[in-house]
């Protein structure tokens, strides 16, 4: 089957978080999708290794993450009553549109700008 993937503009990029004794990360990317007449803001956490790819994205990109459901029970004793806590962790990314390169899902395909910007005057064909 087939990870579940959801699409928007970086509206926030965290900075790494370092949990515990044994160094977990994790860092926080908010997307935001224009509905119509609302906004829709969906937080995904990178963890581990996934902390650095975020390093190529900027606020206004485009992009479109590959992600996972994750949910957790937690319960203070047992009086009191259980919450339920659920997270989209992002596997990978790729960039649709922005700035920087995307490091979850890199596209090496040419960019005629970047063909013209090598090529010199004297190689401009027009």
């Amino acid at each position: 089957m087939k990870d579940p993937t959801v699409r928007g503009v970086v509206h926030l990029i965290e900075e790494t978080k370092t949990f515990g004794q044994k160094g977990f990360r994790k860092r926080l990317v908010v997307l935001e999708q224009s509905k119509g007449t609302f906004t829709n803001f969906i937080p995904v956490e990178f963890v581990k290794d996934g902390c650095d790819a975020v390093d190529d994205l900027g606020v206004g990109d485009e992009i479109e993450v590959t992600y996972r459901l994750s949910g957790r029970r937690w319960q203070r004793d047992e009086a009191s009553e259980a919450k339920y806590f659920l997270t989209a962790e992002g596997l990978s990314f790729r960039q649709l549109s922005g700035g920087g390169q995307a490091g979850g899902g890199r596209d090496d395909s040419l960019d005629p700008n970047d063909a013209l910007a090598e090529a010199g005057d004297d190689d401009v064909p027009f």
